[in-house]
């Protein structure tokens, strides 16, 4: 499989051998290129979400989606964001300006800071630190916050109940999502993005073959804890249209909206990249221990086996949200607190017994 040290390497050894530039100046490079990368990839893939959204729905409602802007309606959410990108952005009367305008910055930090965290290819990993997993929730838990300041900091009524509704939902729901992230830590043996990956190279060492019952039982919560983190239906009370309008975004125009609606899919995309990285093996190609199938599998690059695995549990999660009605915030704790919570304390004590019995496939 191709290892992207190689580019790396190549692009640090161009700017200090060939160049002459110091470490300084080479890092400063360095970073900005991986910083330009990031940021077009997030908003690439936000707009293939988009659209894959609004064509999936219209599947699932026997419509055909948007068709007018280009072949098969492809240009439509360019033209949409060239509309968001020129509207006007105006404050609310008696809103706290400095949450008003800081609350969508600490949204997008979140997500662009979470989405840096998933390693698209063997040596294309920009944030790979020992303890990963812990950075990871400790991250994206910023997104709360952000969702909290602009309800408060909007000086609307239905925008504060959302922003409620939304923080409660998202801190209850982070407590499976880590639990189930444990299951895989304690599994693996390692916090680090990359290691998780490697642990899982080989003949059906994916986690969710390697790890038997209990690393199915964590994949499926984390996949019902991730819906309600990225306030995805059947989870999205916060942004009930029928009963608060926008919800905590409401009075947000022009890109103040436009940074929601980025994270929102992207939210969506870490969600399912994670799942991807940490059960069903990442960039690692499924290998059944035939030298045949294995070395056909093998030639496909990691990236493409990233974003095929990840794009499924995408497709997986909208499915899920254009089938099923929202619920109440009553069901939704309950489902959390009685029910997910419980099972994945239960699950980590059952993978605990699996690793120290040494029952796990290896």
């Amino acid at each position: 499989m191709f290892d992207f040290n190689i580019v790396t390497q190549w692009f640090d050894g161009l700017l200090r051998q060939t160049l002459g530039l110091s470490n300084f100046w080479s890092i400063l490079i360095e970073c900005v290129v991986v910083g330009l990368l990031i940021l077009t990839a997030y908003a690439l893939i936000a707009m293939v979400l988009i659209f894959m959204e609004r064509k999936v729905c219209a599947y699932f409602q026997c419509r055909l989606g948007p068709m007018r802007v280009g072949p098969w309606g492809l240009l439509q959410v360019i033209a949409d964001v060239l509309k968001m990108l020129i509207k006007e952005i105006f404050f609310v009367d008696k809103a706290d300006k400095f949450l008003y305008i800081i609350a969508p910055i600490f949204v997008i930090m979140a997500s662009v800071g979470t989405f840096s965290f998933l390693p698209w290819n063997k040596g294309a990993v920009v944030l790979d630190f020992n303890v990963g997993i812990f950075l990871l929730t400790a991250v994206s838990s910023i997104g709360v916050v952000g969702m909290f300041m602009a309800g408060w900091g909007s000086n609307n009524k239905y925008s504060v109940v959302s922003a409620m509704r939304g923080a409660v939902q998202m801190i209850s729901y982070e407590m499976s999502l880590c639990l189930c992230l444990i299951s895989a830590v304690i599994l693996t043996g390692t916090m680090q993005m990359s290691g998780i990956v490697e642990a899982q190279t080989g003949p059906w060492q994916w986690l969710i073959f390697k790890g038997h019952i209990p690393a199915i039982i964590a994949f499926l919560v984390f996949l019902v804890a991730g819906n309600a983190e990225a306030n995805r239906g059947p989870f999205d009370l916060a942004e009930a249209e029928s009963e608060l309008t926008a919800g905590y975004h409401t009075e947000y125009s022009g890109m103040g909206f436009g940074f929601y609606y980025l994270a929102e899919y992207l939210n969506l995309f870490v969600i399912s990249g994670i799942a991807a990285t940490v059960f069903l093996g990442g960039w690692a190609p499924i290998n059944i221990g035939v030298a045949a199938f294995d070395g056909v599998m093998d030639m496909i690059p990691g990236f493409v086996w990233f974003f095929g695995k990840a794009f499924l549990v995408v497709w997986l999660l909208m499915w899920v949200r254009w089938t099923f009605p929202r619920l109440r915030i009553d069901q939704i704790l309950k489902l959390e607190w009685k029910y997910l919570m419980p099972l994945s304390l239960i699950n980590i004590v059952l993978m605990t017994v699996i690793v120290a019995l040494g029952i796990y496939i290896k």
